[in-house]
């Protein structure tokens, strides 16, 4: 079986590679004469695209590659980071998009950072490259590590901003077709189409923990494409475009990529204008998802759920009582730990994988009581638990 490697889809640059694309902006009091007083008028255009009706693809309108370009191309930026690990020469290209008229930028958090759980540190220095020429440098707002999601800031004075509108992860549809622009390999401004291949994936985080819910595309995404957006046929974002899936040795695409999908792109963006972090609740198990062959072989009472196979000590699903798995063997090619709990449901929304599981979790605030129900020796119960706040890095890593 060829190795699978999936990572992030930033190119490394060279620190020469910043001073391309001049900034094009006067600087003010410009032609004014010594002794007197200029006043010098800072304006920001902003665009605003009208927003076709949701499901327009999927009601009769078409996909049309070119007007999504055109619509999509100037609210689309490069991302310039220097300074990475603390080293002034290392630096990084990334992609992102314009999401207000205040001069915010969204991008993935692994294009304006270096390291991963507690060692993350932000870029010393981030530009933003416009589609018009305008280079200028941006203010790191936040970043949210489990969620790869990033926010900076420009000042908009002199700007043409076209903020790009955020869709809903309801519209959502396997099979839909996308588009993706950014700058794969440096490359500013380049398209791909392709379709949703799959929805609700879970992807490697900036942590020990998984991103969840996120889509997968076969829209071509490459190195370089990291923090640039996934569009629908109205030109909505759909996803922030993140890794690669691939057994090449340079990280090239191969058919499979991944997005952050918008539901979880709008909750980290909130969190991180509000405070520049982004908190998420803790339950400290780990699970793996039942199927009905499963549930016979071990009698677990329940076709679905997600079966505990490990309860952390100390954290709060081991202080409500809940239990783990104790003895391991295997069944259909893979261990299980056997002897757990199996959770059904979150607060009465039914829990049928593991990624369910951790979903659910997710969109809770640290602090919040939850009532889990679970089976137990084949019985229902429910068993209360107080979610912590989830750590930067998982137990098993510290």
């Amino acid at each position: 079986m060829s190795a699978r490697r999936r990572g992030p889809a930033l190119v490394a640059a060279a620190l020469a590679a910043l001073s391309l694309g001049a900034c094009g902006r006067d600087g003010p009091g410009l032609g004014s004469e010594a002794g007197t007083t200029a006043t010098v008028e800072r304006t920001t255009r902003v665009e605003v695209l009208r927003d076709a009706p949701a499901g327009a693809a999927r009601t009769g309108g078409t996909f049309d590659p070119q007007r999504i370009y055109r619509r999509a191309l100037p609210g689309v930026v490069t991302i310039l980071a220097t300074g990475l690990g603390g080293q002034r020469d290392r630096a990084g290209v990334g992609s992102g998009f314009v999401v207000d008229e205040s001069g915010e930028v969204a991008t993935n958090a692994h294009v304006i950072t270096s390291g991963e759980g507690k060692e993350i540190k932000g870029a010393s220095e981030v530009f933003v490259r416009f589609e018009d020429g305008n280079q200028v440098p941006a203010r790191i707002v936040g970043f949210d590590p489990f969620t790869d999601v990033g926010l900076l800031r420009v000042d908009p004075a002199e700007l043409a901003l076209r903020p790009l509108p955020l869709g809903r992860a309801a519209d959502l549809r396997v099979g839909e077709p996308v588009a993706a622009i950014g700058s794969p390999f440096g490359e500013q401004g380049s398209l791909s189409i392709g379709v949703i291949s799959a929805l609700d994936r879970s992807i490697q985080s900036l942590t020990g923990f998984a991103t969840t819910g996120a889509i997968q595309t076969d829209a071509a995404i490459n190195r370089g494409n990291s923090g640039g957006p996934l569009l629908d046929a109205s030109g909505r974002v759909l996803g922030i475009n993140s890794q690669i899936e691939t057994s090449s040795s340079d990280g090239a695409g191969s058919g499979v990529g991944f997005a952050v999908a918008v539901d979880t792109v709008r909750r980290s963006l909130a969190q991180l204008r509000r405070s520049g972090t982004a908190r998420y609740a803790y339950l400290g198990v780990g699970a793996a998802t039942v199927y009905p062959q499963l549930a016979e072989r071990f009698g677990l009472g329940t076709d679905t759920g997600a079966w505990l196979q490990q309860v952390t000590p100390g954290g709060p699903a081991a202080a409500a009582g809940l239990k783990g798995g104790t003895v391991t063997t295997r069944f259909q090619a893979r261990p299980y730990t056997t002897g757990g709990d199996v959770v059904v449901a979150i607060d009465g929304r039914p829990v049928r994988r593991d990624s369910d599981l951790a979903a659910l979790v997710s969109r809770r605030a640290p602090g919040t009581t939850v009532t889990l129900t679970i089976v137990r020796d084949r019985e229902r119960r429910d068993v209360r638990a107080r979610l912590g706040e989830r750590p930067l890095e998982t137990p098993a890593e510290r």
